[in-house]
């Protein structure tokens, strides 16, 4: 018989918005690196390093970072209430574990967590996040403005389905950026408008060059409808001062644009002159009410001294918008049930930690610290590293969990790359991830000034670990120049 009927799908026939969408930090920089490891396991010896380390995703936990013990014990209390009533327990839990997870699951109708719940979120735990906004900010929040979600990811991608009708809407975006948001925004059919982050003066977000392509954009026919800001930066580390806020902030109000304010590194910052201020504390700060200014902020378990990205949590506190536009996003939220609610504990307990005199505090903050602060030393140790290499520059790692060096390829390496079919910095990174195990990200993934080269540098492995990468990294580097010197 013949094939009458049979279906076909080939890359000619998918969406091709979907086949036009690119997430550089799961593609070849991800694969390949998983196919020399299962080398090394198949053969240990083959290649010229012993493991393959990831500098290349925000993954804390999978590079040895240990879960906070109050959110685990409050966690597993709750995905286990029977232990509850075992009195062994007040001897292996923290008290203050015992009557958070006890408050927690009197949210739930059934006191346990494997049901549905609202699909904006379980009503007890948004109200515990509110509280915790409000106390950062100084400022009122509501639970009605909290809508939990697997990740930041889901919220990013119901605000573009929301805003983008066609490739006329266009979205002002970083560069470089997290590829998230052009994936994202090609996802949905609209049109990435980048603006271009200053590298000498820190990754400086200049309102000029906003109005600059914002101007040239509309010129072209296109309504832009939001502008993406993250703060502290990805890939580039860079913490906003307030007096900039207050300038992105006036400028979306003078144009119309939505704010969309990526924070899910608040917590990661490691310089004492800068410190985290939330969009949301700007907008109020300046006056505007609850009426006058459209603001979406993200915020993550997956980062800050947390790591818990396996847990898929977190949120996004919707402000400024119409009820009618509302029941829109919840009609969004709902074509997904819920969000899981491991991740909406978690997104309540980062936003409502022990607190002094409680049982859990001291360890909690011996912990968090602890982390924090290696998390700067190592930063501090890279990017050091980075500036000593010949040819690299980096900028000073004020916050995130990442490094965004340039590199000056001699012409040689340019052109080697090119009859490789390769970008440049894409030749670079795999000639160090084949020297020396070692896995980043090249900075074309994230988006780049024309001409110039980087690569994006995860601070997450070990601290032990970091003197032998730095020293690997700086033999590669040199062994590369030379063969390729001009």
């Amino acid at each position: 018989m013949g094939s009458e009927g049979t279906a076909s799908v080939d890359i000619g026939s998918i969406n091709p918005k979907v086949y036009k969408c690119e997430y550089a930090v799961r593609g070849e920089s991800e694969t390949y690196p998983q196919i020399l490891e299962q080398q090394l396991q198949a053969n240990p010896g083959s290649l010229p390093f012993d493991e393959v380390i990831f500098c290349s995703i925000g993954n804390p936990q999978a590079l040895g970072q240990q879960p906070i013990t109050f959110f685990r014990e409050v966690l597993a209390l709750c995905d286990h209430p029977s232990l509850l009533e075992k009195s062994e327990t007040r001897n292996l839990f923290s008290s203050d574990s015992v009557a958070r997870a006890q408050k927690i699951l009197s949210y739930f109708p059934g006191k346990g967590t494997g049901a549905y719940s609202h699909s904006q979120g379980v009503k007890g735990l948004r109200h515990a996040i509110a509280a915790g906004i409000e106390a950062r900010d100084g400022f009122p929040a509501s639970a009605d403005d909290i809508f939990l979600t697997d990740g930041a990811t889901p919220g990013v991608h119901c605000m573009m389905q929301l805003l983008i009708r066609s490739e006329k809407d266009g979205i002002l975006c970083p560069i470089p950026q997290y590829p998230l948001y052009s994936a994202s925004i090609t996802l949905h059919g609209g049109t990435l408008v980048p603006y271009y982050l200053d590298e000498a003066t820190g990754w400086g977000l200049e309102i000029s060059e906003l109005k600059k392509q914002l101007e040239d954009t509309r010129s072209k026919g296109l309504s832009v409808r939001a502008l993406v800001v993250i703060n502290p930066g990805n890939p580039t580390g860079q913490v906003l001062t307030e007096d900039n806020q207050r300038q992105i902030v006036e400028f979306c109000k003078k144009e119309g644009l939505v704010l969309l304010a990526d924070e899910v590194y608040q917590e990661n910052i490691y310089v004492d002159d800068k410190k985290f201020n939330s969009f949301k504390k700007i907008v109020r700060s300046i006056g505007y009410g609850e009426e006058d200014f459209l603001l979406v902020s993200y915020h993550s378990i997956s980062k800050g001294y947390y790591g818990e990205c396996g847990k898929r949590g977190g949120y996004m506190e919707v402000i400024g918008f119409s009820s009618s536009i509302r029941e829109q996003i919840y009609k969004i939220a709902s074509v997904n049930l819920c969000s899981n609610i491991s991740g909406q504990i978690l997104s309540s307990l980062i936003m409502n930690t022990p607190k002094r005199g409680d049982a859990s505090y001291e360890s909690f903050t011996a912990e968090r610290d602890g982390i924090l602060n290696s998390l700067a030393r190592r930063a501090k140790a890279m990017e050091d590293a980075f500036n000593n290499l010949e040819g690299v520059t980096c900028n000073k790692a004020e916050g995130s969990m990442f490094l965004f060096p340039q590199i000056r390829l001699p012409k040689k390496a340019i052109g080697a790359a090119k009859a490789a079919k390769k970008e440049p910095d894409v030749f670079y990174t795999l000639h160090l991830l084949e020297s020396t195990g070692i896995v980043v990200v090249p900075g074309s993934g994230f988006g780049q000034m024309p001409g110039t080269y980087h690569f994006r540098c995860s601070i997450l492995p070990q601290e032990n670990k970091i003197p032998a990468i730095i020293s690997r990294l700086a033999a590669f580097h040199e062994s590369f120049m030379n063969q390729y010197r001009d």
